[in-house]
């Protein structure tokens, strides 16, 4: 059996945690890369997306963010929630845009984290900005040990 580096068990987790993520699925959400502390997702808006202005809900263009943080703090297999977020929505996205949420572990002490994440769309603009702050629960895995 090959050693579980780092990366190795990043992935185990994303695979653990995507098997049940009905959410993030629901959405049309992939994940395109995972490693430790870091996570990329992409996201397609769709018609059923938009609102009365004709753009992407912003609350769902938060929720890639947030899932792309998910999978990002969780990745070392401990339990990890969010404990607060700030987003800041800086451009429209439309109908048929791929958005792609990129995350990235600012600081990690202890039982908490903070993560930037930024979502931009097929042409590299900025849409927005989420700064996510995480807190780890004492003993808690996402994968079993024993099954690595």
């Amino acid at each position: 059996m090959a050693a579980l580096t780092p990366q190795r068990l990043a992935e185990a987790v994303r695979d653990a945690m995507w098997r049940d993520d009905r959410a993030s699925k629901a959405l049309g959400m992939q994940v395109l890369a995972i490693g430790p502390g870091t996570a990329t997702l992409t996201m397609t808006v769709r018609d059923d997306m938009l609102n009365g202005h004709d753009i992407c809900h912003g609350g769902l263009i938060t929720t890639l963010a947030d899932s792309a943080f998910a999978f990002a703090c969780n990745a070392y297999n401990e339990v990890t929630v969010a404990s607060g977020f700030d987003v800041n929505l800086v451009a429209a996205a439309r109908l048929g845009d791929v958005l792609t949420a990129e995350a990235t572990e600012v600081n990690k002490a202890g039982r908490t984290g903070v993560y930037d994440i930024q979502v931009s769309n097929q042409r590299g603009e900025r849409v927005a900005v989420f700064r996510g702050r995480s807190y780890t629960l004492k003993g808690k895995t996402v994968v079993d040990p024993a099954s690595l």
